[in-house]
């Protein structure tokens, strides 16, 4: 096999993009998270890797050395705001994460950059100074660049998940990247996906239920770390959830048993609930990742998580750039990309 790439990552959280860049040929140098919480899920997953708790704006690359000239800095920073009535002053410190992350490119030197949120943050009016500020830096250092939009169900996630991303890679190897196709023919719907789950302790209708369920599930939200308990997300989720039999108003603690008996009604709350770790499935995480804490720690670390095969497909399209000759040693080849903005 090609010898792995090296990467750090920051904002790392239960280790959704680290753990799909792991499946695409990367090695993770050091990870970054603020969160106690989330630092453990992934000490926990992976024991052996370098994981630094501080917060990305305290964050001084020159500490910690071994971060230094790899070939991949990524990050799954918080997301911002989506609404297009939103300004920039409602996702200052979203922001400022976002800007703190693209200046580590200064100290850390890294041949790539991979960098996830909403789609807003590559195309809409209220962030224009801060993809003005990327460019800026970015055409200084030497990296050309891509804003690109996925559908975490092009790659098998079981959910309507629309990802803004940004790619820059050094000029010498931009030309050789190729945004990731999709991996699926056919997206998965919601019941495909826990099926085998909620028949797992005998629920004799649970066949019944997956097959109704047949509509990919809409995107789950972590939602705020102030809020209350663990719910799928907003108002119009929740709704969404419920087209297909599933009350999102709540986690339930284990799946139903043989005794339960589905009313099949309108009414939300006589509908069965998922649990955590099925939402950690709807996220697509490796069945032996274990997502640590209590119910809404756990659910906040895989509402607010980037899907590994997410990880795995950008990963995997950087490596392919990053492992061509470089640019001043082959014949100069033309960028076009269908469908995708991209910008050197």
């Amino acid at each position: 096999m090609t010898d792995r790439l090296a990467f750090v990552d920051v904002c790392s959280g239960a280790g959704g993009l680290a753990s799909g860049l792991e499946s695409a040929g990367f090695s993770p140098i050091l990870l970054l998270d603020n969160k106690a919480q989330a630092c453990e899920t992934i000490r926990y997953n992976r024991p052996d890797w370098n994981v630094v708790c501080e917060d990305l704006l305290d964050f001084l690359p020159d500490e910690h050395p071994e971060c230094l000239d790899v070939d991949l800095l990524s990050a799954g920073l918080p997301r911002v705001k989506s609404a297009a009535a939103k300004s920039r002053s409602d996702s200052e410190p979203e922001l400022r994460l976002v800007e703190a992350a693209v200046l580590l490119l200064h100290a850390i030197q890294p041949r790539a950059l991979l960098l996830e949120n909403l789609p807003a943050l590559g195309d809409s009016p209220a962030y224009a100074e801060t993809r003005e500020f990327i460019k800026e830096e970015l055409t200084h250092l030497g990296y050309g660049y891509s804003w690109l939009v996925v559908n975490a169900a092009d790659f098998g996630v079981p959910q309507e998940r629309m990802q803004g991303v940004l790619v820059a890679i050094k000029k010498p190897w931009f030309d050789a990247f190729v945004p990731p196709a999709p991996t699926v023919s056919e997206h998965i719907s919601l019941g495909s996906a826990l099926r085998r789950s909620m028949g797992a302790r005998g629920w004799p209708e649970a066949d019944a239920w997956a097959d109704q369920a047949s509509a990919v599930a809409p995107t789950l939200v972590g939602g705020s770390d102030n809020r209350g308990g663990p719910d799928v997300g907003p108002t119009g989720t929740k709704k969404a959830f419920a087209r297909m039999g599933v009350n999102g108003n709540a986690f339930a603690d284990e799946v139903p048993g043989p005794d339960y008996v589905w009313p099949r009604s309108d009414d939300i709350t006589e509908m069965p609930k998922m649990t955590v770790d099925q939402a950690a499935a709807l996220q697509s995480f490796p069945p032996g990742w274990k997502i640590t804490g209590q119910k809404t720690a756990r659910y906040r670390q895989i509402g607010h998580a980037t899907p590994p095969p997410v990880g795995r497909a950008l990963g995997e399209a950087i490596a392919t750039a990053l492992r061509r000759p470089p640019a001043s040693s082959r014949a100069p080849m033309a960028h076009r990309i269908a469908g995708y903005t991209s910008r050197t």
